[in-house]
């Protein structure tokens, strides 16, 4: 039985999160940017905030939570993994040829933290030998950090008919992808139950694309934001593949403005239930065009897959996808309120069921246009959290929901 999720509303039953850690204090004033950061985030208030995000989840819908450091943990028990892990933390910073050295000190709980939080210099000066680091200042990172990590759904996602790992459209970020698929391809939770829509085996270069950008509209249909960060290669790829293993019919390409309040397509619009949908209104009309990509009719044994470019706007597309859709947009919010809640992700919420959503409480008018609709918000503290600019469903993978 493979992984497949088959909405994006029906009740959570398993996720992937990833509390904040260490790395998030090796950013400084002079490294944020550098490491896909606006700000300088207070580390205990994040890993409050982000304890009260997972416990809502599990009371609210008894989802089972995985945290990514202990499968990373379970999986790093295998010499091999940890030593290809290593290796390619270390290619980095062009340090790899201190691989066998490095793994000699560290034991295994130390490999998982230095995947996470990196390695500085001095922390392993007089472990490592002395030539190796001869010419590095202390303060630099043999191994970077990954502070993005708690993003988990940006490295993944799993649709009808399987799961799509990302190809991150930043270099610094790819290492955080290539962890959780060797997690789902390792782990004895995952492995065998892996179908991999993307990248296909005859990708030689893997175009970019990142789980934010994949909804799942239906049993049969998808929709894939061509973003600043998904590439239209990666969605003619991923739709190909698809199309031809079923179930999905029908992928539509949506092109979003190449800025960063329209990072992912989860920041224009998320599913709520079977017909409700949360979008900001100048979000819907922000998008450039739409192209959907369907099965060519021919009698060749290889499927062929067709693109074509709508004249609809991505509120009829949903409209056609959805039964009778009801958009709850912001149009009675304060014109200024609305930019402000769009920069802290409001219609990035997660549905944990149908019609039950987590939302940051910094975006109060979002919440209470969510509430005049009959859904059922829990909200979670966000002073910390949304200082790397992502929302709620942004913190999760989900990994399986309820089949009704």
């Amino acid at each position: 039985m493979h992984l497949t999720i088959n909405s994006e509303f029906a009740t959570l039953k398993e996720v992937i999160v990833h509390r904040p850690g260490r790395e998030i204090d090796r950013l400084t004033p002079y490294n944020k940017h550098l490491l896909l950061f606006e700000d300088v985030p207070y580390l205990e208030e994040m890993q409050r905030e982000h304890d009260v995000f997972t416990k809502l989840i599990r009371e609210k819908c008894g989802a089972e939570v995985y945290y990514f450091d202990t499968l990373l943990g379970d999986i790093l028990s295998d010499d091999k993994l940890r030593n290809e892990l290593i290796r390619e933390a270390l290619a980095v910073s062009r340090l790899d040829h201190l691989t066998d050295e490095l793994l000699g000190v560290l034991t295994k709980v130390q490999c998982v933290q230095a995947l996470i939080a990196g390695i500085k210099v001095h922390e392993v000066r007089g472990s490592v030998s002395s030539n190796a680091l001869a010419d590095l200042l202390d303060l630099a990172f043999l191994i970077p950090p990954c502070p993005n990590l708690y993003f988990q759904r940006d490295t993944a996602a799993i649709l009808p008919g399987g799961i799509v790992f990302s190809s991150m459209r930043l270099a610094e970020r790819q290492r955080e992808a290539n962890m959780v698929r060797k997690i789902f391809e390792n782990h004895s939770l995952f492995k065998s139950k892996i179908h991999q829509i993307y990248p296909g085996s005859s990708n030689n270069h893997n175009h970019s694309i990142e789980g934010g950008d994949v909804i799942i509209l239906s049993d049969k249909a998808a929709a894939i934001g061509c973003s600043e960060r998904t590439d239209e290669k990666a969605v003619y790829h991923v739709a190909k593949s698809l199309i031809a293993d079923g179930p999905i019919e029908r992928v539509y390409e949506v092109h979003l403005p190449k800025k960063r309040n329209f990072m992912h397509l989860d920041t224009v619009f998320t599913i709520l239930d079977k017909n409700r949908v949360l979008t900001y209104p100048d979000a819907l009309q922000a998008v450039q065009h739409i192209s959907v990509y369907t099965r060519k009719e021919d009698k060749s044994e290889v499927v062929n897959i067709k693109r074509k470019v709508l004249k609809s706007t991505l509120r009829e597309v949903l409209k056609k996808e959805i039964d009778n859709l009801e958009i709850i947009g912001t149009d009675k919010v304060n014109q200024e309120y609305a930019l402000r809640e769009q920069w802290f992700d409001g219609a990035n919420v997660f549905t944990i069921g149908p019609g039950q959503v987590i939302s940051y409480n910094r975006n109060k008018h979002t919440n209470q246009a969510l509430r005049d609709y009959g859904i059922e918000v829990f909200e979670m503290p966000s002073s910390e959290l949304s200082r790397g600019l992502g929302g709620p469903r942004c913190m999760s993978l989900p990994i399986a929901r309820s089949e009704d």
